[in-house]
């Protein structure tokens, strides 16, 4: 990365919407010039321009889940579950105590606690040592996260984690929302 490429991406940061001709004034290229940076950047996916969502102005409760896997196996059954969930907004491996840290999203209390107990939750996978949940009180520097609205099909009959919400007493008793990649999804994502 050049101090090109930074600028480039400062800008960026600052306003993804920003134009060509807005970067190349700030970075005194042509738009061309910009537009050929960009295009390098994106296609070595070194960047990417995408929108974050504020969690908070969406009234969305995100949380970190720790989690100390038993062995690499039970760590790749994980991820393989959860990858096409939509309220997992990250997930980090990590090398210590907990090897995989994530960071996940609810479309309200009752099913931020449900995504917390539940067979629908990261931490009910197995080979689990142990675990830690931490609703987020506030986000400072940037309220922005990449929460996965794309993966929100709103169709589907089962869930990504192949967990059936309608016999979910929490479901039942509309204290869950439950996943809204289905038909059944009663939330806002």
């Amino acid at each position: 990365m050049d101090d090109i490429d930074r600028k480039i991406i400062s800008q960026l940061q600052l306003d993804g919407r920003a134009t060509l001709e807005k970067l190349a004034e700030q970075v005194g290229f042509t738009s061309m010039g910009v537009k050929k940076r960009l295009h390098r950047l994106t296609s070595q996916s070194a960047i990417q321009v995408s929108a974050s969502l504020n969690p908070f102005f969406f009234k969305l409760f995100p949380a970190v889940v720790l989690l100390e896997m038993e062995s690499a196996e039970a760590m790749q059954n994980l991820l393989e579950r959860f990858k096409d969930c939509p309220r997992v907004v990250h997930i980090f491996k990590t090398i210590g105590g907990y090897n995989l840290i994530a960071l996940v999203v609810a479309e309200d209390q009752d099913t931020l606690e449900s995504i917390s107990i539940e067979k629908c939750s990261l931490r009910s996978s197995a080979g689990i040592r142990r675990s830690e949940f931490y609703p987020i009180g506030e986000i400072h520097f940037s309220p922005f996260l990449p929460i996965r609205e794309y993966l929100t099909h709103k169709g589907k009959e089962t869930t990504p984690c192949n967990v059936d919400c309608r016999p979910c007493a929490r479901y039942i008793n509309n204290k869950c929302v439950g996943c809204p990649t289905t038909k059944h999804y009663k939330g806002t994502l």
